[in-house]
């Protein structure tokens, strides 16, 4: 697995790009910013076939509209948090003074669904607790975990805005993520990657039993 990070967007979010050697075909992960996607696209010679949202807050998906357009890509997305690409409130771009256009959801996702895209196989975990509709995408073979806004390096997602939950956040995190056998790489949608043993021992929020700071 080759993964290209592109921090973009009014939070420097980070976009990912998945792909294998000698493919063509390629996953996006949260497009924050369809240019800096398509260039990045651009200049590996790839195409992206599948666009995975972890959630849908706006600086998760402020590029999706263009970029499935542009490459004629598949969007998926959980079921919850689909409505947030019908370009309403949903995405709570009003808190960011942006707009997010309009795009069409092609795969909508339950939890623990099987998906295979660009030569991977992987699952969606629904993690609800920063958003309803949360999810962390696992890749058992890699050993890596796209985490979105769910877990982070010494901390985890805020949940005081709409859809979120304290409660939920916490069975997320103890109940999907740390219940994994061994350890994982873990890329968040913000911020530096971490492991999930580092996380294990050392996350704060985890140590303290799923209590605020």
């Amino acid at each position: 697995m080759n993964i290209i990070c592109i921090p973009c967007g009014p939070l420097a979010t980070n976009t990912y790009i998945l792909y294998n050697d000698g493919a063509s075909d390629a996953i996006v992960i949260d497009p924050a910013n369809s240019r800096k996607a398509l260039d990045a696209l651009n200049e590996n010679g790839l195409h992206c076939s599948h666009i995975l949202i972890t959630h849908g807050h706006f600086d998760h998906v402020m590029g999706v509209a263009e970029l499935k357009a542009h490459e004629n890509a598949k969007v998926l997305i959980h079921r919850i948090d689909a409505p947030s690409l019908n370009g309403g409130e949903d995405t709570l771009a009003y808190m960011g003074g942006v707009m997010v256009k309009r795009c069409d959801v092609d795969i909508l996702l339950e939890d623990e669904q099987q998906i295979s895209a660009a030569g991977f196989n992987f699952r969606a975990l629904h993690t609800p607790g920063h958003s309803r509709g949360s999810c962390c995408f696992v890749f058992e073979d890699e050993r890596v975990i796209f985490s979105g806004d769910t877990l982070f390096r010494l901390s985890v997602g805020r949940t005081d805005l709409p859809g979120g939950n304290m409660d939920e956040l916490y069975s997320s995190i103890t109940h999907k993520l740390l219940s994994l056998d061994g350890d994982y790489r873990v890329l968040p949608g913000h911020e530096r990657e971490t492991t999930l043993n580092f996380e294990r021992e050392h996350n704060p929020f985890i140590r303290r039993g799923g209590r605020a700071y």
